[in-house]
């Protein structure tokens, strides 16, 4: 089939869930569209950029001692020459990282990006607010996946704030960006029984669902069903980073890490 839907994707070098996601997102692109590049940038959890000391310190102070041991456990794990990273992935599927330095939102930026003439943007993992001039550049729009059911959890840590609220259930969301947070209409909505699995395991469930997500919403588009569900305002709900009082009530509610 010929390709009249060019992608960008928009995201960043998380070495614990985005590469075995990454890999089967691009080997299962829809008939009709192909990924021409991909912006990586440097990975920031905490929903703003630090020095790597900074977010090391910052883990073990929020999260306690036994949480940063398993975690730099995990993150020494992916330095393993045979673990392969985001940008291993791009490179096994021919994808082009694309050479952005700053804000996406600049004008250098944006020229960049323009020079690939994209149809779609997909934004997963992306680390900055858009303004109107990006979410404008794809013909097709900008698509974001937030891995809770949005108008509720829109924020930081979805996964963590469901278990520590004691949801039964959770779920993914592609939704058209605007120029809020988690704020524009939904196209694809997915559900998940949380049941009793752990923080790590719900992550890697909902990553894994969001892909899934992701392809049907590109078929969706491709297919000229456009039809968006609301993200409401009024019936939204917003979570910042959490504290260590937080994680005491996560682990008072029961809830676990790992």
């Amino acid at each position: 089939l010929p390709v009249f839907m060019r992608i960008i994707i928009i995201t960043q070098d998380d070495p614990f869930y985005l590469p075995e996601n990454l890999d089967y997102l691009l080997r299962n692109v829809p008939d009709g569209a192909q990924v021409v590049g991909c912006v990586v940038s440097k990975v920031s959890p905490f929903g703003k950029k630090e020095s790597f000391l900074a977010k090391a310190r910052r883990t073990l102070d929020i999260f306690g001692v036994g949480f940063f041991l398993r975690y730099s456990i995990e993150f020494l794990a992916t330095k393993l020459p045979w673990r392969r990273g985001v940008r291993d992935v791009l490179q096994q599927h021919g994808v082009d990282e694309i050479p952005v330095t700053g804000s996406l939102n600049s004008e250098q930026s944006l020229g960049t990006l323009a020079d690939l003439k994209p149809d779609l943007l997909i934004s997963i993992a992306g680390n900055e607010i858009f303004r109107q001039p990006f979410i404008e550049l794809a013909p097709l729009g900008c698509l974001n996946l937030h891995t809770a059911l949005l108008p509720k959890y829109r924020g930081l840590m979805p996964s963590f704030w469901v278990l520590r609220n004691g949801e039964t259930e959770t779920g993914v969301s592609v939704f058209y960006v605007d120029e809020g947070i988690d704020s524009g209409p939904i196209l694809v909505q997915e559900r998940i029984a949380i049941g009793n699995m752990t923080q790590r395991e719900l992550i890697r469930e909902s990553k894994a669902l969001g892909m899934r997500a992701i392809i049907k919403a590109i078929e969706k588009i491709r297919d000229g069903d456009t039809a968006t569900m609301p993200n409401d305002a009024d019936q939204s709900t917003y979570f910042t980073f959490p504290t260590r009082d937080d994680v005491r009530d996560f682990r008072r509610a029961g809830a676990r890490f790992y």
